[in-house]
């Protein structure tokens, strides 16, 4: 274990000045902060929002980096694009991005790292190459790193909103509206710390909506991200009353039934990091996607 202790300069919320203290990201001081090793004046914190004055000594203990493998798998992959700078596969529905406690093992990582030769190391161990990363029970397009030159890119384009990412969602209700906007901070939840959800302190996040098609209640929409936040369309649907379908977390209970999350990202552009051609790619739903999409659309005859 590693001890780190400062006297707080300004008044700010405690991840912001654990990642300043730590210079890590401000997601990392949060995991320290929720796992009770960050204290304020020799008392635990667990709020990531807590309010340090300045003056205050923030203490922090970082534990020990452990050694981390991560196997290559020989599982397909489709890969449409791919160069010696980035690569854009699509993620099936069901696959996990990256190894966590408890899936080790069958994720796309283990996947890219039998598949490509090079990948960046920005993201560590267990996310080499992934710049950005879609729920398990989401499919489609996703943006591949293959050199720390190429992650810094693409990373920065992520945060200047110059990245394109756009999203088809079948979705519960009849909306009034034929596009919208929501923009409302997403935090994790204060009642279930597995959940996030719309919350003043949280993150700035928008969500840019459009109906596509309107069927027997409920709705396909393409879906515009902003920000990237965790859950971030599964939160905004939800808050606006209009869930995703097949939603395990954020669904209706009595809204269409789907056996899988009817959320796909759909369509994704972005500058190369070389060259600053724009890339622009489409990756039609999958079939267990279209099968359900095609059985509300039978309904709404």
């Amino acid at each position: 274990m590693q001890k780190i202790s400062k006297t707080a300069e300004d008044d700010q919320r405690l991840d912001v000045a654990v990642s300043a203290m730590a210079d890590c990201s401000r997601s990392q001081a949060a995991k320290w902060i929720e796992a009770g090793q960050c204290a304020v004046n020799g008392v635990a914190r667990a709020k990531t929002s807590f309010k340090v004055q300045a003056g205050d000594l923030v203490e922090i203990t970082v534990p020990d980096p452990v050694e981390l493998t991560v196997e290559k798998e020989d599982i397909p992959l489709d890969i449409l694009y791919e160069d010696e700078d980035v690569a854009v596969v699509v993620k099936p529905w069901g696959m996990v991005v990256h190894p966590a406690p408890g899936n080790e093992s069958g994720t796309l990582v283990n996947a890219l790292l039998y598949a490509m030769e090079d990948l960046s190391g920005i993201g560590g161990v267990k996310r080499p190459g992934i710049v950005h990363r879609l729920d398990k029970d989401t499919s489609g397009l996703l943006m591949i790193a293959k050199n720390d030159l190429a992650h810094e890119s693409l990373s920065r384009q992520l945060k200047e909103r110059t990245m394109d990412k756009r999203y088809l969602a079948l979705v519960d209700g009849n909306l009034k509206e034929e596009a919208g906007l929501v923009a409302e901070p997403i935090a994790r939840s204060k009642k279930d710390r597995k959940k996030m959800a719309v919350d003043p302190e949280g993150r700035e996040a928008f969500t840019e909506w459009k109906v596509l098609e309107r069927l027997k209640n409920g709705a396909l929409l393409e879906v515009h991200i902003l920000t990237g936040r965790t859950h971030q369309i599964r939160v905004h649907m939800q808050y606006i009353h209009h869930p995703v379908a097949g939603d395990p977390i954020y669904g209706a209970k009595n809204g269409i039934k789907a056996s899988r999350l009817m959320l796909h990202a759909w369509k994704l552009s972005f500058d190369h990091p070389r060259t600053g051609e724009r890339l622009s790619f489409v990756a039609e739903p999958p079939q267990e996607y279209m099968k359900i999409l095609d059985r509300v659309r039978r309904e709404t005859k």
